[in-house]
């Protein structure tokens, strides 16, 4: 393969974002795309994708060089199954695997009139030699652990529009893999996604043959997965072809050694144009080879970008709280879904937070995290226990959904509602100036907040939020589209403030850095507060009781096996084709009864019951066991005959 940048340059306007940059890409490479917020890194992933045109310079890409991407933001029109989105990587035969697999559904389902499209859906794929695209899918969707259940469960049908951000972004992820593409960019993909997540990204990325660029703020992913580090600084590409750690170590060579030569160049810029206003006389005795170097280095001075400030975060600290924080006395906590099923937050969860505690909340999507800190905070009320305030508490809550953002409104009246000034520390601040310390100029912080990138935001939250003092800070995931240097000084003020932080994170270098104790939500109301940082938690983890439970792990579902192509005729009857066709769901139905009963019997209090219940339990899962171990066997039965 070969992708090839060469004196690129891109502009909306005013200076380059990205200028004469070149860069070579071959396959094996992993390269980590870093810069600050606004640096133009999606614009530089884009540019690589064929989604915008530079503005000089060109792309060279080889023949039939195959590039995908995963973008930063989820696309509006994001609709269909879990399998039709991964399939549309595929192209038009993807489409024809999609209404293939549509019309086996609607067969399994009883709909006798799908055989014939399904018979003429099979021949156009046999013609196509489209078969191996299929079982290419399947093992993505499996490897990745994606199943049509991922929507369901969200609406009760196969429309994947109302599942989570985070499995949205998943489900992305395995289209632009399908693709098997050569170059595939992802922008952010960590966001959203809970820790285990992650990790079996990082696991997939890993063993990627083609090349990848990325650009994350999790800089766990990062050191795991880059072989080769560039970054946007001021419109330049610089290249690092080394590990993320010693980048930070040339990086900062590289500014000290920059510092200096602009500091002499202007030295002598200076020294230049004293020389040239001298008296009278040294004007008609001044050299004319001189002057004309004078002029080119005042064009070349503005030429130089500096670099741009640093954010200036500043949390402003409430008078000291009582010691006890709060204590939660054997809480219970469950709400009722739209489709019948019940979701326990907590159950009996004992947990004190004291003055100065630094406690991060971990857990899986979905197992209630924002939810568990309502409770604790009084918003909402238990089923059952009780929450004890501390007293002389001032809480500031940072709102990882940005709900209390106005995005028609700009981002002064978003921060003062329409007021000239702030007040800092007890001093009067105008509000340009104190906005100025979260990088956003006069212009930007006129604009309206639709405008803002995910990292301006952020910030913008934060600038409201260290607005109002505080000694209990709580924090739903800060750290998403903060840049490193963002998020290391955010870093540092947590450290430096004296009140209690509650911070749910899946940034496992942030909670280590921060924390000094994890509030671990596994599900199922299972909650286990650990000492010390996310590794700390990892060492000591307690697994909830549906881990340790003895009991026969199920086999996985397999992924519908298609007919092979016209070369390799199917041997069997129409009637055992249809048989085949409906083994796949109804084992996904048995093995879903069956976990539901694995649940049930791993609660605490299960054999506490009476034992003729306990028995009638355990036969109905033997009884579930049976039918699925029959099924897998009549599965390899009816296979055996293609």
């Amino acid at each position: 393969m070969q992708l090839l940048i060469r004196d690129l340059t891109y502009s909306l306007g005013g200076l380059p974002l990205i200028e004469h940059a070149d860069l070579n890409v071959e396959a094996g490479q992993r390269l980590a795309l870093i810069g600050r917020n606004g640096a133009g890194k999606t614009t530089f992933l884009n540019l690589v994708a064929g989604e915008l045109t530079p503005d000089s310079g060109e792309i060279v890409k080889s023949q039939g060089l195959k590039i995908a991407s995963l973008s930063q933001e989820v696309p509006r029109d994001f609709s269909g199954s879990v399998y039709d989105i991964v399939t549309e990587g595929l192209g038009e035969d993807g489409k024809l695997l999609s209404q293939y697999h549509k019309a086996s559904q609607a067969l399994a389902a009883g709909d006798d009139r799908a055989a014939k499209e399904l018979d003429r859906l099979q021949q156009e794929l046999d013609r196509k030699n489209a078969w191996n695209l299929s079982q290419r899918v399947d093992t993505i969707l499996t490897q990745m652990r994606l199943t049509e259940s991922d929507s369901a469960r969200a609406n009760g049908s196969d429309d994947a529009s109302v599942i989570s951000a985070g499995r949205k972004r998943w489900t992305l992820l395995a289209k632009a893999l399908a693709a098997q593409p050569d170059v595939l960019l992802l922008d952010e993909p960590t966001n959203h996604l809970e820790i285990s997540a992650i990790e079996l990204l990082e696991e997939r990325l890993a063993g990627f043959p083609g090349a990848i660029i990325f650009v994350t703020h999790d800089r766990a992913f990062l050191r795991r997965l880059a072989t080769g580090i560039i970054e946007l600084d001021r419109g330049a590409l610089l290249k690092y072809p080394c590990s993320y750690d010693d980048y930070l170590v040339k990086r900062k060579e590289y500014l000290e050694t920059q510092a200096k030569q602009v500091a002499l160049f202007e030295k002598k810029l200076a020294q230049e144009e004293v020389w040239i206003r001298q008296g009278i006389m040294a004007r008609r005795t001044r050299n004319e080879g001189r002057v004309r170097a004078l002029k080119a280095m005042r064009v070349e001075a503005q030429k130089i970008r500096k670099l741009e400030s640093v954010a200036k975060l500043n949390i402003q600290e409430a008078s000291v709280s009582g010691r006890l924080v709060l204590q939660a006395t054997d809480l219970s906590f469950s709400f009722h879904n739209d489709d019948g099923t019940t979701t326990t937050i907590a159950d009996h969860l004992t947990c004190r937070v004291m003055r100065g505690d630094r406690l991060g909340v971990v857990g899986p999507n979905g197992t209630g995290k924002t939810t568990l800190i309502r409770l604790l905070l009084g918003e909402l009320q238990p089923d059952s226990g009780s929450v004890r305030m501390g007293t002389e508490l001032q809480i500031a809550y940072f709102d990882q959904l940005q709900e209390k953002l106005d995005f028609e409104k700009t981002v002064i009246d978003n921060v003062t509602d329409g007021a000239e000034h702030v007040y800092v520390n007890g001093q009067k601040k105008h509000v340009l100036g104190y906005l100025e310390d979260f990088l956003f100029t006069n212009a930007r912080a006129k604009d309206k907040v639709k405008f803002l990138s995910g990292g301006e935001r952020n910030r913008l939250l934060l600038a409201r939020l260290f607005l109002k003092p505080c000694n209990v800070l709580v924090m739903d995931e800060p750290t998403n589209d903060l840049d490193a240097e963002t998020l290391e000084l955010l870093e540092e003020k947590l450290g430096d403030f004296a009140g209690t932080l509650i911070v749910v994170s899946h940034d496992r270098e942030f909670l280590n850095n921060v924390v000094t104790g994890i509030l671990a939500v596994e599900g199922n109301g299972f909650v286990h507060q650990y000492a010390g940082g996310y590794d700390d938690y990892v060492s000591q983890r307690v697994a909830p009781p549906w881990e340790t439970a003895v009991k026969e792990e199920p086999k996985k579902s397999k992924p519908v096996q298609k007919p092979k192509p016209a070369d390799s005729k199917p041997k069997l009857t129409y009637k055992e084709k249809l048989e085949l066709e409906k083994i796949p769901e109804e084992v996904e139905k048995l093995e879903s009864q069956i976990a539901q009963l694995d649940d049930r019997m791993s609660q605490p209090g299960f054999y506490q019951s009476a034992s003729e219940e306990i028995a009638a339990v355990t036969r109905q899962r033997e009884d579930l066991q049976n039918k699925v171990d029959a099924l897998y066997e009549r599965w390899e039965e009816l296979e055996a005959k293609l």
